[in-house]
Parts: C-alpha cells; structure tokens; sequence
C-alpha cells in the first residue's frame, strides 16, 4: 500500500475511533438527534428487553455520557457528588469524588458529565468544574467559579453541560465582569473572559454557532439570550428573553440560518434570524404556548417536537412560522429525544414511550412504566450502540431497543 494512503488510513480510523469515545449532552450536536439506524418500531407490551440495571448512584439527575468502552454517570453519596465509569455490563471500573453536591431543594448532580479526549468534565451545583482522567477517574484540575471568577449561585444550584471546542472549554459563571469565560481544556487557564450582559447564570448549557465568518457561543444568562464571539469573548448581541424564575436550561437550537430558543414558566419560544456575518438577529416569529422548561426538544423535517410547561400539552410546531401544527394530552410533559424516525419520550410521571412522525402530528406506538429508581423523572434519555439508557434518580437502567434482539 503507498504510503500516502497508508497515512491516511491511519488519521481515518484514529478519528473514528476519537469520535465513538467522546459523549456530551443531548448527543453529538447537542440537539437529541441519535443517529442510529435498524431499532424497534414497537415495543413488547411490557417494554424492551431490560439488559442491566444499576442502582448505587445515589440523587441526581445527570444523564448518562456512554463511548464505545464505557459508560460515565454523576451522583451523590451523603453530600458529596461522584462521577462513576462503568463497562457495558453494568461492572463499576472507578468512583471518583469531587467534593460538596446539592442538597438542597431537589438534590442531587445537575450536570451531565463531558467525555472529550480522555478527559471527562463536570459542573458541580456549586460551580466547580472539575476534568478528570477518564481511564481511572483521576481529577487533573478544578476551577472553582464562585472563588476565582466571582460567580453568583443561584436558586436551584448551578447547572451546566459544559462546553468543548477544539481546546477551549466553555460555561458560564455568571458573574459581573467573568459572566461567561473560555478555559483551557487541558489546564483549567483562563483563555478570556466576557462581561457578557452582567446577569447571572440560568441553567443553560450553550451550543456553538460555526459560520464561514466567526464562531458563536450562543447561551441564556438570567434575562437575555447572548451571542459570544467564541474566539475573544466579544459580546456580538444580545435578546431580552425573561421568564418568572429565570430558569432557561433548554439547549438553543441553530438551523439554516435561524435561532430557536424556548424556556418554560409559560414563556415559550422565539425563532431569531441570525445575520451571514454572525452580527446581528432580528425576530422572526413567538409562540407563547409551546413553553418546554428543561425537557429539550427535537427538529425533524422542518417540524419542532416536545412539551410544554404550563400548557402541559405535546406539540409540532412548523419551524418556519412557529404555528402549531399538532398537539396532544395523551402524555404526560417530559423531556424527548429521537432516532431512526421515532421519538423517545419520558414523562415527569415515570413512562417512556416511542411514538411514530407522520405527516404533521406523531403518534404514540408504545409505552412502559420505569421500573427502578426514586425521585424526579428529569434525566433525559440517551440512545448509544442500539441500547437506550435510562436514569432515574439513584437507578441506570439500560435497554436492548434493537430490532433483531
């Protein structure tokens, strides 16, 4: 084989494999998109085939963060949080403490561990990021916001799935003048800090923008949506966006050329149009019923998929007008997820259900009770390698959803 192709043989494989083992929240994009093909369109009446649960991760809601070897949790034990690896049979290969977690109004891990290179990342409720090793759980660095950058807690603890791009790790602090900072990946160092609109942090973790021009940190801190030159920490814009809690913690979501944003508390969503050059965004349209609080949503051929909050409905909405095209009361609110065209559904009331896209509006095919855990149904689903991974509280349960099991 020449040489030439050799190497490039090589770089193809190494990225393959780099790729299988980094995981961040709501998937590669950040959107709840899997990209798995060949799963169950229907359930058995009892649900798919339970392959391993594990019950030993104490209060939380982090989801879980699976690569190709293993598969990486948070939890508490008394008051202190852990980020946990164990293999796909469910056999725990290290625990790793990091210090205090919350304990206080609905306890337990908030954030979703990071696996990028090597490394996992977590956001304590007490804004300590921490980076540790992800072969046996050493922790290489900690930066505590509060401490070195004037961060400000907030009501439900702070809550975050951080940010990685390239080198620079990114998450918001919310404090006066380092309101959202850049940090180096490998060492913790500031890279920039940005004065941003001065407001605390609000429970959202941030998604990138990348156009021919800049990149963009697009994040909500407590009464705006903010655009961040990714690069400098240059504010570029900013969108008054308020609710009553000053809770924003879905994911903003970036699509040929427009900004969709929603929180709950009845105040809904906005689509913005973004200018080529990255600079500027105008309104194009609102819609104040489809109010999701923290259960994500997806969008599929032009449609947007999730729940609402106060209106405690299901939705499709159209992306280009914001109308609502279908919904629904025949499950309970909840976060969504979706793959091989179907969506993933897991209600605040304990069901996860699989519903069918057709046309406008989706149909729900299947449904099981969660079995196993306490507490709150807030951990979003995860689909890895044809498994669906379920968190409930102190409970993993992981799922064959193949369609040949």
């Amino acid at each position: 084989m020449p040489r030439i192709t050799l190497t490039l043989l090589t770089i193809l494989i190494g990225s393959h494999i780099f790729s299988q083992n980094n995981a961040q929240w709501r998937g590669k994009n950040r959107d709840g998109i899997y990209h798995e093909t060949k799963l169950l369109k229907k359930w058995p009446e009892k649900g798919p085939k339970l392959l391993w649960h594990f019950d030993e991760l104490g209060a939380g809601h982090a989801s879980a963060a699976v690569t190709s070897n293993r598969i990486f949790t948070a939890g508490t034990s008394g008051e202190n949080g852990f980020v946990i690896a164990l293999d796909h049979s469910g056999k725990q290969l290290w625990k790793r403490f990091y210090g205090k977690e919350w304990v206080e109004s609905w306890d337990g891990v908030r954030s979703t561990p990071m696996v990028y290179a090597g490394k996992v990342y977590i956001m304590s409720g007490y804004g300590k990021v921490n980076c540790m090793n992800a072969q046996d759980g050493k922790i290489n660095w900690t930066v505590d916001l509060v401490r070195e950058y004037a961060a400000k807690n907030i009501k439900w603890g702070m809550t975050e799935n951080l940010l990685i791009d390239g080198n620079i790790l990114f998450c918001s602090p919310g404090g006066a003048e380092a309101n959202v900072i850049a940090l180096n990946k490998d060492t913790g160092k500031l890279i920039w800090k940005s004065k941003g609109n001065g407001e605390l942090s609000a429970y959202c973790s941030p998604t990138l923008i990348k156009l021919a021009a800049r990149k963009i940190l697009v994040t909500h801190t407590q009464r705006h949506i903010l655009g961040i030159d990714a690069s400098d920490g240059k504010l570029l814009w900013k969108y008054e966006f308020t609710n009553k809690y000053s809770v924003h913690a879905n994911t903003p979501l970036f699509q040929n050329g427009q900004l969709f944003c929603m929180s709950g508390y009845g105040k809904g969503c906005v689509m913005l149009k973004l200018s080529t050059d990255g600079l500027s965004i105008k309104k194009l349209w609102e819609n104040h019923d489809f109010d999701n609080r923290m259960g994500g949503f997806v969008v599929i051929n032009g449609k947007i998929y999730g729940s609402g909050d106060f209106s405690k409905l299901w939705y499709c909405l159209d992306w280009k007008t914001g109308k609502v095209l279908h919904s629904s009361t025949e499950f309970k609110k909840g976060n969504i997820i979706y793959a091989d065209g179907m969506l993933y559904l897991y209600s605040e009331t304990g069901q996860v259900a699989l519903a069918n896209v057709t046309g406008n509006s989706f149909n729900i095919i299947s449904r099981f009770p969660v079995p196993y855990g306490s507490k709150q149904h807030w951990a979003h689903l995860v689909i890895n390698n044809k498994k669906l991974y379920l968190r409930h509280g102190e409970s993993l349960m992981v799922y064959d959803i193949s369609e040949t099991y």
